[in-house]
């Protein structure tokens, strides 16, 4: 698993746990509605929807309203994340130390 690491990072946050769980639990759902089920600002959401969603956790998509309104609508991508010494040793082939 190439990308262990993001997806760690991604993962290591309660906020973006959070996300994960609304979006599991209520479905796809549109930034402003999911900021407020989250209970955190939209900006603040942004940059941790982009986090899960680098690491491929999470899938947007932009839709119109029927009021003609764009919608950003994010829900969790299927997923499953094995941490067992063996993926470890494989993630770790494919780090680059000079990067970090």
């Amino acid at each position: 698993m190439r990308n262990l690491l993001p997806t760690l990072e991604a993962l290591a946050n309660p906020h973006r746990l959070r996300i994960i769980a609304a979006l599991k639990t209520e479905g796809r759902n549109y930034v402003s509605q999911l900021a407020r089920d989250v209970g955190i600002s939209r900006p603040l959401l942004h940059l941790h929807l982009a986090k899960l969603e680098a690491a491929g956790l999470v899938t947007s998509k932009h839709e119109l309203s029927s009021d003609g309104k764009a919608l950003n609508y994010f829900e969790v991508a299927d997923f499953c994340l094995t941490l067992d010494p063996a993926a470890i040793v494989e993630a770790a082939k494919h780090l680059n130390l000079e990067e970090e």
